[in-house]
């Protein structure tokens, strides 16, 4: 038998033929003609506007498959929408006072760090302004921003005010704001604040955190700042390298080496938008210090003090305030606090404040923590606080 090899046959010539593909528009999509005779486009009109190649039958298939859905339509937000301000904002604080001196409890630097990581959740839960950390040993004395007359290598009071601080600030401020401290050693262990001021790099909004870069610059042309994003800030400050500034961002245009924006107090996120802005932290030498001085000009028309002695704080009724300030004790109690102080020795505690409340009636355990009391007295006192603030 011979077998023969079959003759070559074009690639092409028995290939199936496909049906051709007609082009179909969305309801909403045109295409532009320039043809004499013709409607414009979304008008009736009898004659037509396109003309097949082929005619087809009446309710044949269609040769091209079937399109999907048209695309939703969304809005991308500009940055005047977006930063629409929502008066009247928040005009009323909320300060809070304890002593450094409960760290001294703890049995380990990675427990007191965590105590402290503790205080500063509940700082940023319940929106506080400001927390004041005072001295109630009177055998240390403050000078400056240090303290003085302690054999401690570390000192309870300086290590809670650096880790408060620490803990506020925006992480992609943190390397150039604090340098390495033993006090920071396990503060990268504690749970984030997560505040609306902890904004990611691609977040837009009104207002940014940002450090002052050393950068060179010309007289009068202010200075460029470190916001967190892909570029430099430009403000219109002459500021120092180093320093912490709230930022109003002006735009967020691609074009240009940098972006554009003012610099602002630091409660201006707060007083226009409404939104909270972290906490500021001071030092105070006495807890009499810490009540009659003030970060506001106006002062405190609210002093609020915390005791298993004081009045039930469900039958209390908060009265119109500016700015509040609510006191916490020690590992002891508010009284012993009072009573170490030279100035106020002699004042009975219901005299000193405008309420003395009980924030936990009824307890079922012999003491309440600092930490513990904390989050029941603002738990308990933020309804009155947040209808009785003034705006």
């Amino acid at each position: 038998m011979i077998l023969t090899k079959p003759p070559p046959t074009h690639p092409g010539k028995n290939r199936r033929k496909m049906p051709r593909w007609t082009p179909q528009l969305y309801p909403h999509q045109h295409t532009p003609e320039k043809t004499e005779g013709k409607c414009p486009v979304g008008l009736p009109s009898s004659t037509p506007t396109n003309t097949p190649r082929k005619k087809q039958k009446e309710n044949a298939p269609l040769d091209s498959p079937a399109l999907p859905p048209p695309p939703a339509t969304t809005d991308t937000p500009t940055l005047s929408t977006t930063f629409l301000p929502e008066p009247p904002g928040r005009q009323y604080t909320i300060s809070v006072a304890l002593p450094g001196s409960i760290c001294d409890n703890a049995q380990s630097p990675e427990l007191r760090s965590y105590l402290i990581g503790q205080i500063a959740r509940t700082l940023a839960i319940f929106s506080v302004d400001e927390v004041v950390v005072f001295n109630d040993n009177p055998g240390v004395r403050v000078k400056g921003s240090s303290f003085e007359g302690v054999t401690k290598k570390t000192n309870s009071n300086i290590a809670m005010l650096r880790i408060l601080q620490y803990l506020e600030t925006p992480q992609y401020l943190r390397k150039a704001l604090f340098p390495m401290h033993p006090d920071l050693k396990y503060a990268g262990l504690l749970n984030p604040l997560d505040c609306p001021h902890h904004m990611r790099a691609t977040e837009e909004a009104a207002f940014r955190e940002g450090v002052v870069v050393k950068r060179t610059i010309k007289k009068g042309k202010g200075s460029f700042v470190d916001c967190g994003i892909d570029k430099e800030v430009q403000i219109d400050k002459e500021l120092k390298p180093g320093t912490r500034v709230t930022v109003r961002m002006e735009s967020y245009k691609r074009e240009g080496k940098h972006y554009k924006g003012k610099a602002v107090s630091p409660d201006a996120p707060r007083k226009e938008l409404g939104h909270y802005w972290g906490y500021r932290v001071r030092l105070a030498d006495s807890f009499s210090a810490a009540l009659l001085e003030s970060s506001y000009k106006e002062g405190y028309d609210l002093t609020i003090g915390t005791s298993e002695n004081g009045s039930n704080v469900d039958s209390t009724d908060i009265r119109y305030f500016k700015h509040a300030i609510i006191c916490l004790g020690g590992l002891a109690g508010l009284e012993p606090v009072i009573e170490s102080d030279e100035t106020l020795k002699e004042t009975a505690p219901q005299d000193l404040f405008d309420y003395y409340l009980n924030t936990c009636p009824n307890q079922g355990s012999r003491t309440i923590r600092t930490e513990e009391a904390l989050q029941i007295t603002l738990a308990a006192l933020r309804p009155q606080l947040t209808k009785n603030g003034i705006n």
